[in-house]
């Protein structure tokens, strides 16, 4: 679950390659950062020194202890070679 969380978050691809299994309680605070309008005020309990707007995803979820890598895996793909609409019956 949280990888699909993740993965709608982020413009790539994630695959979870730690094989831990079980269920978990997770708090995830982060700022989108697609979004942050650099003139809007930061948003009250997520300032911190370094990042006036929060924490990015990448600095979340290294505070879990997970970290996100960059790299390339095969993936399966479902290639639609053509589309027609259908006949009339």
């Amino acid at each position: 679950m949280l990888v699909n969380l993740l993965q709608g978050q982020s413009d790539r691809i994630i695959l979870d390659k730690t094989n831990v299994k079980g269920l978990f309680d997770v708090n995830l605070h982060f700022t989108d950062v697609r979004f942050i309008d650099p003139s809007a005020a930061p948003t009250p309990g997520l300032e911190t020194p370094s990042d006036p707007f929060g924490a990015s995803l990448f600095t979340a979820i290294q505070e879990l202890g997970l970290k996100l890598e960059s790299g390339k895996s095969p993936l399966e793909v479902l290639v639609i070679d053509s589309v027609q609409k259908p006949s009339e019956n």
